[in-house]
């Protein structure tokens, strides 16, 4: 949901930096790649030390790298299945890394083995959530629903991330990461329906 409303603001917002780019002659996938170098690297530097709000201005710095290679690569003519491709899989990598620090940081130095869980299960949850509509569409089917998409689960655990750390507040994270693991399991079963009344539609489930 966040992804449709806020797209047209940030394309606004950092076209001139995806324009500054092209003219120094930076590629797309350049940029694909070192956002997500950035946002791991904030994420599994940061986090597991327990300085949560730093990782996040760090991860914030780079995340938005995936707005502009988008730009960059429509105004350049560069757009192909391959960006797409990169772009797709090294959002995977960056989104684990994200939950992944947070995995790493309560189940040794936060000491908190229910956020641990929490976390896990919002990694685990996330990337089923994507691997659903990937594969649906690899079996030409559509899956492009959920109460919880990519730009919606990652505003949500960084905003919570960020000011749970300056006010002390592991309840504040807990509760967002509980939300978001229920938000992507349900938003999981929205795209397996979905999926299955168009293959029912098609005639292509077996009896």
């Amino acid at each position: 949901m966040l992804n449709r409303l806020l797209r047209a603001t940030m394309t606004t917002i950092l076209a001139p930096i995806a324009h500054l780019f092209l003219r120094l002659g930076i590629s797309p996938d350049i940029v694909t790649i070192v956002g997500t170098l950035g946002v791991s690297a904030g994420a599994l530097v940061f986090f597991p030390r327990g300085d949560l709000w730093i990782g996040v201005l760090v991860i914030t710095a780079f995340v938005f790298s995936d707005t502009v290679d988008g730009i960059m690569a429509r105004e350049s003519g560069r757009s192909s299945k391959w960006g797409a491709y990169l772009d797709s899989t090294l959002d995977r990598i960056g989104d684990a890394a994200i939950f992944g620090g947070l995995v790493i940081y309560y189940a040794g130095k936060g000491s908190n083995q229910v956020m641990a869980g929490l976390a896990l299960a919002c990694l685990i949850l996330g990337s089923v959530v994507s691997y659903a509509k990937a594969r649906a569409e690899g079996l030409g089917f559509t899956a492009n629903v959920g109460i919880a998409e990519r730009a919606d689960r990652l505003v949500a655990v960084l905003v919570a991330a960020f000011f749970a750390d300056l006010l002390d507040s592991t309840i504040l994270l807990g509760v967002v990461l509980a939300l978001l693991a229920v938000a992507s399991f349900v938003t999981v079963l929205q795209r397996m329906l979905t999926v299955r009344r168009q293959a029912l539609a098609k005639g292509e489930v077996a009896s």
